[in-house]
């Protein structure tokens, strides 16, 4: 075998840490009672050793360990056979020696393969890929001397965590005992033989000859139902509800593997076919059918079981679904939670004889419950029920409640039971009529003697029970109504659910395209009633569900209008405009057509004419066609443009939010550029309340030389400005002094940076509350200059002049108007002046700060050298 098909190296960092110390220590009474592989196939333990033959305690251990190995996250939700790979795997791994975690296996992949059932190149794609891509399985290639290939190293990474975290306590640290226990059952089950050299032969399992699809999953089931079955060797089935189509055999298989019960069905039935499980109804005194039970054979013959006749059914059948044989009433008993969740499973056998027990003597049982249905002997139907003989739609009588409305379950489905009273009338006083029941039966009963095998003819999905009237929602059933008779010939109760929410979304439809929702359930009742109408009635409607589903709900279009259903608007509910167009483009392209061949042929007859009319009409609508197909791909590429600049666009916005983001963490890595603090993104908080409260000082001085100094006169404005200044920076240093004073101590010099920032942001609120100050100051004293009062005074006479106040321009609502507007103007007034000098003297600042000459250095050395130098600075220096 070359490298590449005997393994795929996957190297991983965990592959040389696998020699982690895990201590083997058992905890106080803990596996106490394991037993490895009991040493007898015999009841009286004498013959050959039988791996089938375990104990309760060991059936249990092993149970836990491999449901928690397919509970991993690293193997639950993998395929069939890469889950029975991980257990062969775990099965064959090493125990650990001493202080050494050494877990791993070495094996071929051809030989991985036989163990599933499966080829090669299944299990390098389907099996070890998979499992390395979870991080189930890491594998090593294992080469010898001469670089050949010798084998694949495997490591079952749940194991080796569990080892590694849990210890012995752990359900996936099994011992060497254990594992060789699980091992030869794999062996028993679905080993593929073995013939040594000097060596006793092993024996090909039970299922070595199941190859192929569905082969793993078989003997992933198998091996499952083996642990899950007691020294009876009967099945302990699931209780609940279960559905009709597959039964509760199904049913169980399916949560053991996972699966759907359709699936677990087939699955059931291929080894009903392998001859290792067998299914069987227990007799009943009244001849009915007897609840259902699922034997082992190998675990039944393993322990020396009598082996009672089963029915040998392998296909799916649709017969009645019971309870388990450990259920009593409508429960089963209370005991350790089984592998299902379900109480009693995997907890029937005594510790000491395993052989004799099926359940435990301190297992409590519910009470019977009394039945509150009359006892009725069943006609010969699938079901076995008075409800069979309805049409087969699973609906209990009326007046009736109790246990005549279960799922059927998929085990035996026997032709003929014998009935005594298999040939009365109908049941419980109904009309004697024809049921599709009779004819299932007849089918049935002749495919079981033509081929040997019972198999089911029509079975369905499960029937829900069916309601006799209408849904109880009022926009339904006004919906609805003119269809009641067709609602009420629905077979079951499933359908109706469909047909409800069908109706449910076109309600909604309409509503959505505008329809009053007061409205919509009228307009869907007047469309089925014009659907009934174009059909003929009810009566010709031969399949209700389909009629409702498909031609008597579904809104019909007659033109591209979304509004449109059957030509009639569904907002205005009148004739669609668009389909009015419609006809009247086509019928004026007809009329053109004919006038050109009137023109171009007169002499036709009507019949030649009417052939070529024909003829350019499907002419123009294939053209029309092929003009609609490239409007739709032009539509289509303009679709995928919109996309991809919509895609350029975002990836766009996401390079700039990048940039964005790596431009301010560079920014904020800056220090600041007054003090030198680090990371202050340029500028500290103490500085920036500095900085901001400067220029508001030096905004409140230019506020004041507005109207207290002659602008043009640089000096007057310099000496207002410090006279602003001087007065300020008293404020402030009195509230910092006031600050200080508040301050504890020993805040103070314990944090200098914050202490730094309160008091500069007291400095900053001092300046801005003077600020506001200096500007109603100048405000008001502006509003007395000339150039605001004479605004005032032209404001007034032009209101004064009004023409409806011309009559009398002195009286009181003429003096009020006016002054109004006076008041207004000399506002607006007042706000240009301040603005206007305000940008006269920032204009003249601007042009003193660019002409004025940096100072000497000789001046600026001593302000430098009291600055705080920053950390690195400090260092260098």
């Amino acid at each position: 075998m070359s490298a590449g098909t005997a393994a795929a190296v996957l190297d991983h960092p965990l592959w040389d840490d696998v020699d982690n110390s895990v201590g083997e220590a058992l905890l106080p009474g803990q596996r106490s009672a394991l037993r490895s592989v009991p040493a007898s196939g015999k009841p009286d333990s004498k013959g050959p050793e039988d791996p089938l033959r375990l104990g309760r305690p060991m059936r249990l251990r092993l149970l836990g360990a491999v449901q928690a190995l397919l509970a991993d996250p690293s193997i639950a939700g993998q395929s069939d056979v890469a889950r029975l790979a991980a257990v062969v795997l775990y099965a064959k791994s090493r125990a650990p020696k001493g202080q050494k975690n050494d877990n791993q296996t070495s094996i071929w992949v051809a030989e991985l393969g036989r163990w599933l059932g499966v080829g090669e190149s299944t299990v390098n794609r389907r099996v070890l890929a998979p499992l390395r891509k979870s991080d189930g399985v890491h594998t090593k290639e294992k080469r010898n001397a001469k670089g050949h290939p010798t084998g694949l190293d495997c490591l079952v990474m749940p194991l080796w965590k569990a080892r590694k975290s849990g210890g012995a306590g752990h359900p996936l640290a099994l011992t060497k005992a254990e594992l060789a226990t699980l091992l030869h059952l794999c062996e028993a089950l679905f080993g593929h033989g073995w013939t040594p050299e000097n060596k006793k032969p092993t024996p090909p399992g039970l299922l070595a000859g199941r190859r192929g699809k569905g082969a793993a999953t078989d003997r992933l089931g198998l091996l499952l139902m083996v642990l899950n079955t007691r020294a009876s060797g009967w099945l302990q089935l699931c209780g609940g509800s279960v559905k009709a189509k597959e039964g509760r055999g199904a049913a169980t298989l399916a949560r053991l593997l996972g699966c759907s019960p359709s699936g677990a069905r087939k699955v059931l039935a291929r080894l009903t076919e392998a001859g290792v499980v067998a299914r069987q109804r227990k007799a009943t005194s009244t001849r009915m059918r007897g609840r259902a039970r699922v034997m082992l054979l190998p675990v039944a013959r393993a322990y020396g079981r009598t082996l009672a006749p089963v029915e040998a059914v392998s296909g799916p059948g649709a017969v009645f679904s019971q309870r388990p044989d450990s259920a009593v009433g409508d429960h089963a008993p209370a005991g350790a939670a089984g592998a299902l969740g379900t109480s009693g499973i995997g907890g029937a056998e005594h510790p000491g004889d395993p052989a004799d027990q099926e359940r435990p003597g301190s297992a409590e049982l519910h009470a019977d419950h009394a039945s509150m249905a009359t006892p009725v002997v069943p006609l010969q139907l699938d079901c076995g029920f008075s409800g069979e003989g309805r049409g087969a739609e699973g609906r209990r009588p009326e007046r009736v409640c109790v246990r005549e409305d279960q799922a059927a379950d998929s085990e035996a489905a026997i032709a003929g039971t014998g009935s005594p009273v298999a040939g009365v009338g109908p049941l419980r006083g109904e009309k004697p009529n024809e049921s599709s029941v009779d004819e299932r039966v007849g089918q049935r009963a002749a495919v079981a003697g033509a081929g040997g095998r019972l198999k089911v003819v029509g079975g369905g999905k499960t029937q829900q029970q069916r309601r006799v009237g209408l849904p109880a929602d009022l926009r339904l059933r006004v919906a609805l109504g003119p269809v009641s008779w067709l609602w009420e010939r629905l077979k079951n109760g499933w359908q109706q659910d469909q047909v409800e929410a069908a109706a449910k979304a076109e309600l909604a439809q309409m509503v959505g395209l505008g329809v009053a929702p007061e409205g919509a359930p009228r307009l869907l009742a007047d469309r089925l009633t014009d659907r009934l109408a174009e059909t003929g009635g009810e009566a010709l409607v031969t399949g209700p569900y389909g009629w409702l589903i498909g031609r008597g709900l579904p809104q019909r279009p007659a033109c591209s209008h979304r509004k449109c259903d059957d030509g009639v608007r569904l907002d205005t509910e009148e004739d669609c405009e668009n389909c009015a167009n419609v006809i009247h483009v086509r019928r004026a392209r007809r009329a053109r057509l004919a006038a050109d061949i009137d023109q171009a042929l007169p002499g036709l007859g009507d019949d030649e004419r009417r052939r070529v009319l024909e003829e350019r009409l499907r002419e123009q609508a294939a053209i029309e066609a092929e003009n609609f197909v490239w409007r739709r791909e032009q539509a289509r590429a303009e679709q995928t443009r919109r996309e991809a600049a919509r895609a350029a666009d975002q990836e766009r916005a996401e390079r700039e939010a990048a940039a964005a983001a790596a431009a301010d963490a560079v920014r904020q890595a800056l220090a600041c550029e007054d003090c030198g603090q680090h990371r202050a993104a340029g500028l500290c908080e103490a500085c920036d309340y500095r900085r901001r409260t400067e220029a508001l000082i030096v905004e409140a001085g230019m506020v004041a030389a507005t109207w207290s100094a002659d602008l043009t006169d640089p000096g007057a404005v310099a000496a207002v400005t410090a006279d602003v200044r001087e007065a300020l920076e008293r404020q402030i240093a009195a509230v910092r002094a006031d600050y200080l004073r508040a301050m504890d101590p020993a805040d103070q010099n314990g944090d200098p940076a914050g202490t730094a920032s309160v008091l500069a942001f007291g400095a900053l609120h001092t300046a801005e509350q003077a600020l506001a100050e200096y500007r109603r100051n100048a405000l008001s004293m502006l509003g007395r200059s000339e150039e605001a009062e004479a605004e005032a005074r032209r404001a007034y006479r032009t209101e004064q002049n009004r023409r409806w106040f011309q009559h009398n321009p002195n009286g009181a609502d003429a003096v009020a108007a006016a002054t109004k507007a006076a008041d207004t103007a000399r506002e607006r007034a007042v706000e240009y002046l301040l603005a206007t000098r305000l940008k006269q003297l920032r204009e003249q600042a601007a042009a003193r700060t660019e002409t004025a000459v940096p100072a000497p250095w000789t001046d600026r050395l001593p302000e430098l050298a009291t600055r705080q130098l920053d950390g690195d600075t400090a260092v260098i220096a």
